[in-house]
């Protein structure tokens, strides 16, 4: 009896495992079944999720020096391309190679650096065949690129007029910087590199910025063409203008604007400017929830630029924003040049018209 028993305890033990060993099998059948079906169903969904592979943080860090010798080389050769011994230059390029020498860092850049790197160009070297071998090349040549990539190129300015009532207009066609710096044309002011800088009016922060300290008045100007994107009243920046490049890329805040007449006239959300434009008038507004409220204790232009790789980094905890004190410096080669336009609305007008290629 006790034989018999456990001949039938170990065949039904068997049945078991036998029966488990086939569910486990039509189990992973189906698992891969569907998964190879989802995968063939969602293949957009998963490409799409792919585009998500997009630059997260910018340590801009570019001397104001090493623009001005990169800069000059683009804008020279580009002008001299009739001449076919002449090597042209791409700034961004020149700048992303000496990144990538100095290990991101600027503080460390040589102008012999950049004096080698000419020569070898001159020479008949490609910049494909330099930077095959470095790792972060079109890391930085991507982030330069949404940094500066509005700087320089082709516009068409009248050089001749000597204020806006003149009927003599004579346009010019160049290659060159046509970008500006926010600050008008002979009138003065200061600042030093305080982004990062502590603030604490709300919740304690950094300073994502950088703030230039002149008058109440001062013509401010826009740096890039651009739209309008936001326009109005911030307790933190007072009365402000957010101006976001053609290309996307560039978001550039102006905030403190002047009491009671912080704009030009006309400008409203959605407006077009050109770069070289006076958009508004530097103030002392800001840090409170009332508007038109001066609580800055220094009148000042608080400037900064922000990065925008994807839309998901506008107006979220993962914004870029950049040091601007270099840019600034490098700026204050090209300034546009104001005058009063409107004595009763006490408004100033860029002297010079300006249009870029390709805008209409």
């Amino acid at each position: 009896m006790f034989i018999h028993s456990f001949v039938l305890n170990k065949n039904k033990k068997m049945l078991v495992l036998i029966f488990a060993i086939i569910v486990v099998f039509l189990s992973s059948s189906l698992i891969i079944y569907f998964s190879f079906s989802h995968d063939e169903e969602t293949s957009d969904s998963s490409d799409e999720s792919s585009s998500n592979d997009y630059i997260k943080w910018v340590d801009f860090n570019v001397t104001c020096e090493a623009m001005k010798l990169t800069s000059a080389l683009d804008i020279e050769s580009h002008n001299s391309v009739n001449n076919d011994n002449v090597v042209v230059y791409n700034w961004i390029e020149l700048l992303s190679y000496l990144a990538c020498k100095n290990g991101g860092n600027f503080k460390n850049f040589k102008s012999s650096d950049l004096d080698d790197l000419v020569s070898k160009l001159e020479s008949g070297e490609s910049m494909e065949d330099l930077t095959s071998s470095m790792k972060y090349y079109s890391y930085y040549f991507e982030a330069y690129s949404a940094v500066l990539g509005g700087f320089i190129g082709n516009y068409s300015i009248d050089s001749s007029a000597s204020s806006l009532d003149s009927n003599t207009v004579s346009f010019e066609s160049k290659y060159g910087l046509k970008v500006f710096l926010p600050i008008a044309k002979n009138y003065s002011f200061s600042h030093y590199d305080d982004f990062g800088n502590s603030r604490s009016y709300g919740f304690r922060r950094t300073h994502l910025g950088n703030d230039l300290m002149g008058s109440i008045g001062t013509p401010i100007i826009a740096v890039e063409s651009g739209i309008v994107e936001h326009l109005g009243w911030n307790q933190y920046g007072g009365w402000r203008i957010g101006i976001r490049s053609f290309d996307g890329k560039r978001y550039y805040y102006y905030a403190h604007l002047r009491k009671d007449h912080p704009y030009v006239a006309n400008l409203e959300e959605g407006s077009t400017v050109l770069a070289g434009d006076v958009i508004g008038y530097l103030g002392m507004t800001g840090y409170s929830i009332k508007e038109n409220v001066n609580n800055i204790n220094v009148p000042h232009l608080h400037f900064g630029m922000q990065l925008i790789f994807d839309e998901s980094q506008v107006d979220s905890p993962n914004e870029i924003w950049i040091d601007v004190y270099e840019i600034v410096e490098f700026l204050k080669q090209n300034r546009s040049e104001v005058v009063l336009s409107d004595s009763e609305s006490k408004d100033y007008s860029r002297k010079y018209s300006f249009f870029e290629e390709g805008l209409e």
